[in-house]
């Protein structure tokens, strides 16, 4: 076995899917990178997004109590990064995007972005420096184009990671096996 190394309590192991937040703030819509956006339950289906205090979306939820998180896809990668550089208190996105509403007037969604999810307040966890808001998914958006069988397909949605430390981005893969199958060949061993 090879040597292992204490490399700290960084825990940036593995790149995370890119998203984009959708926000009202001060009644325009709002839009961040978010790198940090999890799924938490199936039923009812949460999703959680990670927000650190001092940004505009993060009062901006307290607010509201509504938000979306877009997956945009490779093409967006500039624009998606942008929305993470500049902040809605110096700077009004609004219009960077073409913007959709659902059933929740304060979850903005980007039209370009392959999937979205609608989002209302359903918990908050404050934590030193972050609040996890856990959102309830009232709708998920998508275009039949990104659908195969009824059921979104990765590879035609194109989206992008993120990798920390080294702060990159990166593509989606090839297909290398299918989840709760694969490993049923341990069974017979």
């Amino acid at each position: 076995m090879s040597e292992k190394v204490n490399i700290g309590t960084n825990t940036f192991i593995s790149p995370m899917l890119q998203t984009i937040l959708g926000t009202m703030y001060n009644g325009k819509p709002n839009f961040m990178a978010l790198g940090w956006a999890i799924r938490v339950n199936h039923k009812p289906c949460l999703v959680g997004a990670c927000v650190h205090q001092s940004h505009a979306s993060h009062g901006a939820i307290r607010e509201t109590g509504q938000f979306s998180i877009g997956i945009p896809d490779t093409t967006m990668v500039e624009a998606t990064d942008y929305v993470g550089l500049v902040s809605a208190e110096k700077v009004d996105k609004s219009e960077l995007f073409d913007v959709f509403y659902g059933d929740l007037e304060a979850a903005p969604m980007i039209a370009d972005c392959s999937l979205s999810f609608e989002c209302e307040l359903h918990t908050t966890v404050d934590l030193p420096t972050n609040t996890f808001y856990i959102g309830e998914v009232k709708a998920v958006w998508t275009e039949k184009r990104f659908l195969t069988d009824g059921k979104p397909d990765a590879l035609k949605m194109n989206p992008f990671f993120l990798s920390m430390p080294d702060n990159r981005f990166y593509s989606l893969g090839d297909v290398i096996g299918s989840a709760w199958h694969d490993g049923k060949s341990y069974r017979k061993k």
